[in-house]
């Protein structure tokens, strides 16, 4: 398989970018090979790994077209950040109260 061509967010530390460009790999593989199973898989997987996922959503939306059925696999990955954190917005802690 030829190696994905990722474009670097030069605010992103290198090692953020790097560890969400490998759950990319290995989740979904490519561009067009991401659908609604695998966007959910990756978008879990940055959590996981202290990556915000609307962070990898946005980056994702980046690429948009180069996904097929963009829409449909954009608005699963709303769905799933809309779930996962706190009203869509970036994770923020628990400890944090203003």
């Amino acid at each position: 398989m030829a190696k994905e061509n990722f474009s670097t967010n030069t605010t992103t530390p290198h090692f953020v970018q790097k560890t969400m460009e490998e759950i990319w790999s290995s989740t979904c593989g490519s561009w067009q090979n991401c659908n609604n199973a695998n966007i959910s898989s990756f978008l879990s997987q940055c959590l996981e790994h202290n990556i915000d996922p609307q962070f990898c959503f946005d980056w994702i939306s980046q690429h948009s077209n180069e996904i097929p059925n963009w829409s449909t696999v954009s608005n699963t990955a709303r769905e799933w950040v809309n779930q996962h954190t706190s009203t869509g917005s970036p994770l923020s802690s628990e400890n944090d109260i203003s």
